[in-house]
C-alpha cells in the first residue's frame, strides 16, 4: 500500500472510532434518561447514508464532512414536540439530567482511553530501556555530568522501567519545576545520583523536542566505523567497500564512531557521498550514492552497511514490558489522568503565552501521526489512538461555547441563577464560540501546513 492511502487509512480509522464513541456516549445517557434521540450522525452537511432503527425511528447518518458528528435530541427550542412526548424532550430535564448527558461525550472518550491503555499493557510491548547518550556539550544533561550508557532508575524516587516513561517524567516535572534528581546507574553498576536542571526544556515555547534541549538522548554505542557486512546488491557493496574497512571521513568531514557514519548518511539521500576509508593500512577513496527509502514518513539514505559486532553493541537495550489486570488497570487510570491534567496545563500555558501556539495541531499533522504509529505496530496506533481519545475529551470539556464545556458552562450558570439564560444571550454566545473555534481550528490547520511545507 502506497504511504498516502496507509496514512489516510490509519487516520480515517482513529477517527471514526473517536467520533463514534464520543456521540454513543450523549446517544447512550440519553436513552437511559429518557430522551428521545432524532438523529445520530457521523459527520457534517449533507448526508450520505441514513437509516431509521429502533422503537423511536432514531435516524442514524453519515454525512459528507466527517470531521466530528452529533445527536440530535427532542427539544421545544429547536421545533414543535406533540404534548405526550413533551416529557421526553431535552429542555424538559433537570439540570442534573442534562448536564450528565452533555459530560457523557468527553467521559466516553476517556472511558475509551482507559479501556485502550489497559488492553495494551495488558497484551505487553517492546520497549526502549531508559539509558542515557553522551549529552551534547554544554546542555543541562552534560552540566549534570550524565555519562553515556548510564540507564536512569528513578526520577525524584519515582520508578522509570522504559524510555517513554522517563520521557513522561521529565515532561511532567519541566512543566511544574526547576529540576530533577536523576539515580543512575552505569555498566559497572555504579549508582549515582544526577541533578538535572529543566529550565532548558520550555526555553522555545516548548516547540520542538524539549527533552533534546535539555541533553537527553538515548544511548548510541561509542564503536569505531567499521563494517562488519555488507547487504549484497546493496549502495555500499556496488561501491566496492568491503566488511572491515574503516570508515575515517565522509564528504571531507573526520568520522570516528558509527552512529556518526548512520546520521551522515541519513542526511544524504539521493545525494553521492564521498567515503574515505582505511584498508590494510592504505586510505582509500570511493563515492556511494545512498539509496532513498521512506522511514516514518520522512526520506532517508541507506547504503546497505552494518556495523562489526563488538560488546557494547550486544548490550541489551530493549525489554518486554506487560502488566497483570489489576496492575494495568492501575496505570491506565494514571496514565489517562496524567496525561489529561498535562493536556489541561499546556492549553493554559498557551493561553498565558508560555506555550506557543505553534504546537497546536490539526487534522494533517493528527494524520501523519496517525499512519507513522500505524507503521510501528499495534500497540503504538493503539497509544496513539488513546491519546487522541484523551485529546478529544479535554477539548470539549473546554468552556467554548457549542462544544459540551460550553453547554456545561450554562448548566452552572442556571444553577447560580436559577433559571436559564435568555434565548438572546445563548445566541450571542453560540456566535462566539463558533467564531473561537473556527480560528482555532484555522491556527492548527496554518500550522498544519508549516509544518508539511518546513519539513
Amino acid at each position: 500500500m502506497s504511504e498516502l492511502p496507509f496514512y489516510l487509512a490509519a487516520f480515517a480509522v482513529v477517527l471514526g472510532v473517536l467520533i463514534v464513541v464520543h456521540e454513543y456516549g450523549h446517544y447512550a445517557v440519553a436513552r437511559l434518561c429518557g430522551v428521545k434521540v432524532l438523529r445520530f450522525s457521523i459527520g457534517f452537511g449533507r448526508v450520505l447514508w441514513q437509516k431509521r432503527l429502533g422503537r423511536d425511528g432514531t435516524e442514524w447518518a453519515i454525512s459528507v464532512f466527517p470531521l466530528g458528528g452529533y445527536v440530535k435530541m427532542l427539544d421545544e427550542r429547536e421545533g414543535e414536540v406533540a404534548p405526550e412526548e413533551a416529557h421526553r424532550a431535552f429542555n424538559r430535564q433537570s439540570v442534573g439530567r442534562r448536564s450528565l448527558i452533555v459530560a457523557a461525550g468527553p467521559a466516553a472518550n476517556f472511558l475509551l482511553a482507559i479501556v485502550l491503555y489497559w488492553g495494551i499493557f495488558m497484551y505487553g510491548s517492546n520497549e526502549l530501556l531508559p539509558i542515557l547518550g553522551a549529552p551534547q556539550a554544554g546542555s543541562p544533561a552534560a552540566m549534570a555530568a550524565i555519562a553515556n550508557g548510564e540507564q536512569v532508575r528513578s526520577v525524584d524516587g519515582q520508578a522509570v522501567a522504559t524510555w517513554n516513561d522517563l520521557r513522561w517524567v521529565l515532561l511532567q516535572k519541566a512543566v511544574n519545576q526547576e529540576s530533577a534528581a536523576l539515580e543512575v546507574i552505569n555498566e559497572r553498576g555504579e549508582i549515582a545520583v544526577r541533578r538535572l536542571f529543566l529550565a532548558a526544556a520550555g526555553e522555545q515555547g516548548w516547540e520542538g523536542d524539549a527533552l533534546e534541549r535539555l541533553g537527553i538522548s538515548f544511548f548510541r554505542p561509542q564503536v569505531p566505523a567499521i563494517i562488519g557486512r555488507l547487504v549484497e546488491g546493496g549502495a555500499a557493496a556496488r561501491s566496492g567497500l568491503r566488511a572491515g574497512d574503516r570508515v575515517l571521513a565522509l564528504d571531507g568531514r573526520p568520522i570516528a564512531l558509527w552512529h556518526e557514519l548512520v546520521l551522515h548518511i541519513r542526511d544524504a539521500a539521493g545525494k553521492p557521498v564521498q567515503v574515505e576509508f582505511e584498508r590494510g593500512g592504505q586510505r582509500l577513496s570511493i563515492e556511494v550514492m545512498p539509496e532513498t527509502v521512506s522511514e516514518r514518513g520522512r526520506k532517508v539514505g541507506k547504503i546497505g552497511v552494518a556495523v562489526a559486532e563488538t560488546e557494547e553493541i550486544r548490550r541489551e537495550v530493549r525489554t518486554f514490558v506487560r502488566y497483570g489486570f489489576f496492575a494495568a488497570g492501575h496505570k491506565a487510570l494514571v496514565e489517562t489522568w496524567d496525561k489529561s491534567v498535562f493536556s489541561l496545563v499546556m492549553l493554559g500555558k498557551m493561553l498565558t503565552g508560555d506555550v506557543s501556539w505553534k504546537n497546536l495541531s490539526g487534522p494533517v499533522t493528527i494524520a501523519d501521526y496517525a499512519g507513522q504509529s500505524a507503521r510501528l505496530g499495534l500497540d503504538y496506533y493503539v497509544k496513539f489512538m488513546a491519546l487522541v481519545s484523551i485529546s478529544l475529551g479535554v477539548l470539549n470539556l473546554l468552556p467554548i461555547p457549542v462544544l459540551d464545556g460550553g453547554h456545561l458552562m450554562y448548566h452552572m450558570i442556571e444553577v447560580v441563577r436559577r433559571r436559564p439564560l435568555s434565548e438572546r444571550a445563548m445566541g450571542i454566545a453560540q456566535q462566539i464560540g463558533i467564531s473561537l473555534l473556527f480560528a482555532l481550528m484555522a491556527f492548527a490547520f496554518f500550522n498544519d501546513l508549516n509544518r508539511l511545507f518546513s519539513g
